[in-house]
């Protein structure tokens, strides 16, 4: 059976670095004023902290639906006889959705994986299933490391600016009313258990004692040699550099990396944004 591979730039990576890998990248959209972007193709991270320090007004969409279902017609002309897709979930987008209506209209099956996220562990996921498919591991056993990881998946953020979070529409209702109390720094959270929403889980007063706790929920995890820890940064790599360290500190065993928070997140969470991701590889 030939198998396609399809994810989305809610990794935060261009669709070119997938296509050398073998797997299809579809761009999410951005909004501005009344033009759109393709993610990545169109407006890089650069670009897009550019335009948050401009204050300039951005929205997010999944992939254009005449895009998405080029790709699938292509594919099927191609040869292939059913897709793997992981990608944003569907908390934050209705690409699933999307693709599954697309995938009936042209006659291709089609099975995707909610991550009930996105990002670092997404790209992680797409790349495990294709290369353990190629590896001849039986489906079942993967569907169930797929599920072992998404279970061991969190994601905090903790943003500086409750308002432009607000505004991106991504915020369960009583998130969104800390909004007005500007001395709380709130630890946010999107994992299975939110549904891929963002909710609040902490109440605190100063960053230092956020990012305190935040260390304290890793901690929970008991992080080990198979833990990937992300601190993902909204035009803030110090802070970034400054978590990282002292996590090494705490977790030695651990692989930690620092990098740009994603553009369809940064858009919603704002600039000096910190967002953590830990899960357990396979």
């Amino acid at each position: 059976m030939k198998i396609a591979y399809v994810t989305d730039t809610g990794t935060g990576r261009h669709p070119k670095y997938f296509q050398e890998k073998g797997i299809f990248c579809l761009p999410l959209q951005i909004g501005m004023g009344d033009r759109t972007y393709q993610d990545m193709e169109e407006m890089d991270q650069q670009e897009c902290i550019r335009q948050l320090r401009e204050k300039k007004v951005m929205t997010t969409s999944l992939p254009s639906l005449g895009r998405l279902e080029e790709l699938f017609e292509e594919i099927k002309k191609e040869g292939y006889d059913r897709i793997i897709a992981v990608p944003i979930c569907s908390g934050l987008s209705g690409t699933i959705s999307a693709m599954h209506q697309a995938a009936e209209r042209i006659g291709i099956p089609i099975t995707t994986f909610d991550t009930h996220v996105t990002a670092v562990v997404q790209e992680y996921l797409i790349e495990m299933i294709k290369d353990s498919i190629e590896h001849g591991i039986p489906e079942e056993t993967i569907c169930q490391q797929v599920d072992q990881v998404i279970a061991s998946c969190n994601t905090l953020l903790v943003p500086d600016d409750m308002q432009h979070l607000k505004r991106g529409g991504r915020l369960t209702p009583m998130a969104a009313a800390l909004a007005g109390l500007l001395k709380i720094k709130p630890i946010l959270k999107i994992d299975r258990s939110t549904q891929g929403r963002i909710d609040v889980i902490e109440k605190i007063r100063t960053s230092q004692r956020a990012f305190k706790r935040v260390l304290d929920i890793l901690a929970e995890s008991s992080p080990d040699e198979k833990t990937l820890i992300t601190f993902a940064h909204v035009d803030d790599e110090t802070t970034a550099r400054q978590l990282e360290a002292q996590a090494k500190e705490r977790f030695p065993k651990a692989e930690i990396q620092v990098i740009p928070l994603v553009n369809v997140v940064s858009i919603h969470t704002g600039l000096k944004c910190q967002a953590i991701q830990i899960f357990k590889k396979i």
